[in-house]
């Protein structure tokens, strides 16, 4: 009998998150990690003020940025254990149709710079995570991605920090 392997992201907002913490816990170790993620408004969201259990949420999609929560840290720890209950999230749903993006904060083990985190993505973009992560290094928007099949793209000009606390977005 064949057996059937189904694979899940668990969200399309875990799906671009593990990469990228998966490259920088084993470059630089996670110590602890916070993400944002600003994601385009879904299905389940009204178009106009309308009834909802989550107040937030009942609110017009197109119109407001929402804050409300997000289980892809929590599902991070389930993929990767050594991750567990050492990242947080939110999540921001805004006003556009279509491609989100994370803002993903950590405390790293090591003592680095924006050149020398953007240098093992983009590394890990041309290796072991070709797959999985672009490397972006042009200034481009979010409708720019549209049906991009990649599950993460860093935006290189966006990283910042410095020492062992660093911000990285995709």
């Amino acid at each position: 009998a064949e057996e059937h392997h189904i694979i899940s992201g668990a969200s399309c907002t875990t799906t671009c998150l593990a990469p990228v913490a998966l490259v920088l816990n084993k470059e630089f170790g996670i110590k602890r990690g916070l993400m944002t993620t600003f994601h385009a408004y879904t299905s389940d969201q009204k178009i106009l003020d309308n009834p909802h259990k989550d107040l937030r949420r009942a609110r017009a999609c197109g119109q407001s940025i929402i804050p409300t929560k997000s289980g892809a840290t929590k599902a991070i720890g389930i993929v990767m254990p050594e991750l567990a209950g050492k990242l947080d999230g939110i999540a921001l749903r805004v006003p556009t149709p279509n491609v989100s993006i994370i803002d993903f904060a950590v405390l790293l083990e090591k003592s680095v710079n924006v050149k020398i985190v953007n240098e093992a993505l983009r590394e890990a973009s041309e290796t072991y995570m070709k797959n999985y992560i672009e490397y972006c290094t042009e200034p481009l928007v979010s409708s720019d991605f549209n049906h991009n099949p990649s599950s993460a793209i860093v935006d290189s000009l966006m990283t910042m920090g410095d020492d062992d606390y660093m911000k990285v977005f995709a």
